[in-house]
This record gives C-alpha cells, sequence and structure tokens, in this order.
C-alpha cells in the first residue's frame, strides 16, 4: 500500500482516504464528536458526556478518571497525565505540563548517603507528586465547559458498583499475589477480593478510590455559589491541601516497603510538596511535515524525539521507499537511533536545564546527521549530536526490560475541540495501595539519573524526564488529529509509523493502526534498571521473514514478537471538508476502543 505522496516536502493530497479492505475493526466515522480511550467503558463515559452536552476536553476529563479506575494495570490517580489541547474558540494549542516533581527531600547527596546508583522502579522512593488530578482540573478549568461532578459521575459509579474483570487486569493482578499478600496489604484489600485472584468476568470494585474522589465533588458543590473557577479551586485543594494529602504524607513517613534496591525504604513526599502543587498549560514544541503542523509535549517528555525522528524523514521520499521494506524499516530505526541517542543526552525539564531545542529541530542540524545514515549497514554506537555540553556517560543497569504500561485518549468535537492525553503512573504492580484512598503512588522518579552532570539529574521540584508523549496535528490552522500509544520508549517509535502510514502511505486511521510495526531497544531504557540492547530491532511477527533477514544482513539484531504484540495506538482524525470525524483504535491489548456520534 503505496498511495502517498511522491515528491518530498509537498503534502500528500489523500491524507489517509484509505481503501476497501479488511480492517480489524472499522473505521469509525461521526459528525458530532469521536472519542477513543484504553477501555471501551472508558470511551463509553466520554461518548456519553459528549452527548450531554460537554466538548471534547470535558469527554477527555472523564475518560481520563475512569481509565484511573478501570486500568490500574497502567496507571493511576497518583501518576501523571501528559496532554494536547487545541481549544476551538481561541484557536490555541497548549501542552497540560502532566508531570508531577520531585520532593524537596529527594536531593542527589540523600541518594548518595543511602548507597543508591540507580533509584528504583518499585516501592515508595520514587514517587513523586501525583499529578493526574492537578491535570484534569485544569484541562477542566481552562478548556471545558462542565463541573468537576459532571465528568467525575461515570468513574465513581465504576469504582463504587464495580466493572467486570478482564484478562490484562486479571494476568497482572495473578503475577503480583504474592506481595500483595506477604508484603502489600493495601493491594491485597481491593485486588484480591475474598483473598483471591478475581476471575474473568467477575465485577471489581474499589469503594475507597469512590469514597476519595466524592469528596472532592462534595468540596466544589460547596463552594459553587461563588462560580464554577472557585468550585474547582475547592476540590483541588480538597485533594492536595486536605485529607487526601495528609494520608498520603502519612503512609510516606510511616510505612517502609522492600523494593528493587533489596532494602526497604519509606517515601520523601511531605504535605508541602503537595501543597505547592499546581498543573500549568504552557506552550508545546512544534514543527511541520508535508504541510502538516505536529505538536508535542516539551523535554520534560520525550515528545520532541518524534519531532527530531520526522525532521529526519522529510528528507528522504518515504512512500518510495515502501511500506515495511528492508529499505523503509532500516531507514527509521537508523534515524530513531540518532533522534533518541540526542532525547538521552539532551532532555530535561527546561525549568532546570537548557535543552538546545532550536538546534536539535533544525533543518539543518537534521540534514548533518542524516549523513551519518548508512543505507546498507546498522549503527551499533549511541551518537549524539554535538550541539550543547553533555555528561561524559551514562549510569546503566543490567539487562532487564520496561515492563510496566501506560494508557491513552482522546477526543475530538464537531467545533473543532481536540485533546490527547497519554495517563500513566501510579500503576499497582510498582507501588502499594494506600488503605482508605484505593490508590498508589508513582514511581517515575526512577527515571531521573543520579549524575550531577546529566540534563535530566535529580533535582528537589524538578519534573522527570517521563516517556509519555501525546500527538496532536493541526492542518492549514485547523484541527486535523489526534493520537498516542501506551510502551514506555516505543511509544515514538509506534506512533510515528502510525503517523507515516496515514500521511506518506495514505492508509486509513484503522488501516493504519492494523499496519504491522517494529521498534529498536539500541539506546538505554527510560526506565529502572537502565537497560541498553545495541542494534536490537523488535519486529512483529507479520512483518516477513525476507525482510527480516535482510536486515539481519545489514547487521540489525531482530527479535521476533507476537503478530500482534507492539502497542496500542489510538487515534482520531477531522474531515473539515466533508465534516466527519474518524476514529479507530488497535486491536491490541485487548479493552482499546473508539466511539463515534
Amino acid at each position: 500500500m503505496q498511495r502517498g505522496n511522491s515528491s518530498i516536502g509537498e503534502p500528500s493530497q489523500l491524507f489517509g482516504a484509505g481503501g476497501e479492505g479488511f480492517t480489524t475493526r472499522p473505521v469509525i466515522a461521526g459528525r458530532k464528536g469521536v472519542v477513543t480511550a484504553g477501555h471501551y467503558l472508558a470511551a463509553a463515559a466520554g461518548m456519553e458526556i459528549l452527548r450531554g452536552g460537554g466538548n471534547a476536553i470535558d469527554a477527555g476529563v472523564a475518560m481520563g478518571f475512569c481509565l484511573a479506575v478501570l486500568e490500574p494495570q497502567s496507571n493511576g490517580i497518583g501518576g501523571e497525565s501528559p496532554m494536547l489541547i487545541h481549544h476551538a474558540r481561541s484557536g490555541r494549542v497548549v501542552a497540560v505540563n502532566g508531570q508531577g516533581v520531585a520532593p524537596r527531600a529527594a536531593t542527589l547527596e540523600w541518594f548518595q548517603a543511602q548507597g543508591v546508583s540507580l533509584i528504583p522502579g518499585d516501592g515508595l522512593l520514587a514517587a513523586t507528586v501525583p499529578s493526574q488530578v492537578s491535570n484534569w482540573i485544569t484541562a477542566l478549568a481552562e478548556f471545558g465547559t462542565l463541573p468537576l461532578a459532571a465528568v467525575l459521575a461515570p468513574a465513581l459509579e465504576l469504582a463504587r458498583d464495580g466493572f467486570p474483570m478482564y484478562h490484562g487486569l486479571r494476568r497482572c493482578i495473578a503475577s503480583n499475589q504474592a506481595r500483595y499478600q506477604d508484603e502489600w496489604p493495601g493491594s491485597a484489600a481491593t485486588y484480591l477480593p475474598e483473598g483471591r485472584v478475581p476471575e474473568w468476568g467477575d465485577r471489581l470494585r474499589n469503594p475507597a478510590w469512590a469514597d476519595t474522589f466524592e469528596k472532592l465533588a462534595q468540596a466544589e458543590q460547596e463552594a459553587a455559589g461563588r462560580g464554577r473557577a472557585a468550585g474547582l479551586d475547592a476540590a483541588h485543594n480538597a485533594f492536595y491541601r486536605g485529607p487526601a494529602a495528609e494520608q498520603i504524607v502519612a503512609f510516606c513517613r510511616d510505612e517502609r516497603f522492600r523494593d528493587a534496591t533489596g532494602r526497604e525504604h519509606g517515601g520523601l513526599l511531605a504535605y508541602e510538596d503537595l501543597a505547592t502543587f499546581h498543573a500549568h498549560v504552557e506552550a508545546p514544541v512544534t514543527v511541520d511535515y508535508r504541510g502538516l503542523d505536529v505538536y508535542k509535549c516539551g523535554p520534560w517528555s520525550q515528545g520532541p524525539v518524534f519531532l527530531q525522528q520526522l525532521r529526519l524523514l522529510e528528507g528522504y521520499d518515504v512512500a518510495a521507499l515502501g511500506h515495511n521494506t528492508a529499505n523503509y524499516v532500516h531507514t527509521v530505526v537508523e534515524c530513531a537511533k540518532l533522534a533518541f541517542a540526542d532525547r538521552e543526552f539532551y532532555y530535561g525539564d527546561p525549568a532546570f536545564t537548557d535543552v538546545p531545542l532550536d538546534r536539535l529541530l533544525a533543518k539543518g542540524y537534521a540534514h548533518e546527521r542524516r549523513g551519518l545514515v548508512d543505507a546498507g549497514r546498522a549503527s551499533l554506537a549511541l551518537r549524539p549530536g554535538d550541539v550543547a555540553p553533555r555528561p561524559l556517560k551514562l549510569i546503566l543497569g543490567d539487562e532487564r526490560s520496561y515492563n510496566n504500561d501506560t494508557t491513552h485518549l482522546d477526543a475530538i468535537d464537531a467545533e473543532g475541540n481536540m485533546i490527547a492525553a497519554t495517563p500513566s503512573g501510579g500503576w499497582i504492580p510498582s507501588s502499594p495501595v494506600i488503605p482508605g484512598l484505593g490508590f498508589p503512588l508513582g514511581t517515575r522518579a526512577q527515571m531521573f539519573s543520579l549524575d550531577p552532570t546529566h540534563p535530566n539529574a535529580l533535582q528537589p521540584g524538578k519534573r522527570p524526564r517521563t516517556t509519555l508523549t501525546p500527538s496532536l496535528v493541526m492542518r492549514s490552522g485547523g484541527p486535523w488529529m489526534v493520537f498516542g500509544t501506551p510502551g514506555g520508549d516505543q511509544q515514538d517509535q509506534w506512533t510515528l509509523q502510525f503517523f507515516l502510514n496515514v500521511v506518506d502511505f495514505g492508509m486509513s486511521v484503522q488501516e493504519a493502526l492494523d499496519a504491522p510495526t517494529f521498534h529498536t531497544q539500541h539506546f538505554p531504557s527510560s526506565f529502572y534498571p537502565r537497560a541498553q540492547h545495541p542494534g536490537q530491532v523488535v519486529v512483529e511477527g507479520r512483518i516477513p521473514e525476507s525482510v527480516r533477514a535482510e536486515l539481519r544482513q545489514r547487521g540489525h539484531e531482530i527479535v521476533v514478537a507476537g503478530d500482534w504484540a507492539n502497542g496500542r495506538v489510538l487515534a482520531i482524525r477531522m474531515d473539515p471538508e466533508r465534516g466527519l470525524i474518524f476514529g479507530g483504535a488497535s486491536p491490541r491489548l485487548e479493552t482499546g476502543y473508539a466511539i463515534g456520534w
């Protein structure tokens, strides 16, 4: 399927027109709105909000709260939720800085004194300030229309009344059963009802979660007489300055749990860390590609690495390489290696470090870097560019790889409001559920470097460089597409392939989601223990053996995954000429869905 543009730099006239061949799911088409979410019940809640008069941001926030209940193995309210928003009435495209910060007590000196060289990926030691509540409320206050109580209602119902157990969540609970029973009593009380792993289809409830968030709705209602903004502020304070914050701090102070260091630790969060935290709206980062304006969150995320890959690939006739041919896979992988090397050496929270984005995203720099791509041979070196001072070495661990996950949501309404958010962190495999609150804290501080010369070095109040990376695209100044996926370091590889499938190969949204994918693990993982696999490329089994063989001849180490193993990209795009909105959901990972109206 090679229907895309034939001349470099000119926009495709098809842009995802697609064909009439088989797809695993239909392309969802709507006139009034389309939503996608990592769980179909969350998508249903988003559509309920749209049909009830809310806009896409209201729907996105509702889905976000639902996903914290429905996919606790992939995200939680104690984690984070970076997002990108297009607000139709103002014409603004913004990012919500949806990542919590390091506690004031989390210093390089503290970890050095404790003999910790890599921040562990489990327990309480890696907890940053939980940002999801602030993120969702900030998005709602700035760009939504409904009160918090209205968008919280579906999640409260799911937590109070329960939802059917599904295979992915059951597998997670089963694999952590012993730890829950032996070490994490709060987790056992919530996820091992009657002392056993729930069966597929069993109803799972979390009444403590519902109790926690009903208090936010009550605080909003009590302040409603002073206006919508005052009500939302009251709800925010109820979480970050009220009993929830006090319980979080007491849990970190009084409890100690064994983590990957082999020792027991408590958490470093203090009341002041939560009481002074508030998400804020900021400018995203953007480049143009084939006539499209592509937006990502800043270098506190890995988002700009997507844009660096586009800058490199715009110098090729991507369609002429042939979809998923050896030439195509090799070119995309080699460009990814260059972009991710820069991510590893230069990205960090721009409030604390000077990230040379102007240089990293410049066309001239991409042209220089493109010259390093050998069409016939895979590079086995980690080759960052020479754009700024950088650390002399990286602190890496053993050969284990990332094994947690994330989720995603999108929404577009008829007015052209768009939201893409990638909630993550606060996973139930990584940290114990706090009794009485119904959720665990996150472990995102594991992504900090403990090398003081690294741009992502730990500092109090700093955001760790997250892998979470929603995407938003504008066309001719108007809204066009939102998309994203779970998958850690792979997110900006799988979504890149989806994007190229639509833009350069002319696939429909669902065709682009169904197509087999690949990714490289050449660069250090962002997750504990920071493993690196030079030259390794993981391909889905549907990529032909002839292609794999040719890639091996060029020096790639090929690892074959399952036929449908990589990610769960969700996407929605607008067709303003016809007044239609198209959505799709990858069939991977069981529960993602798109719904249109």
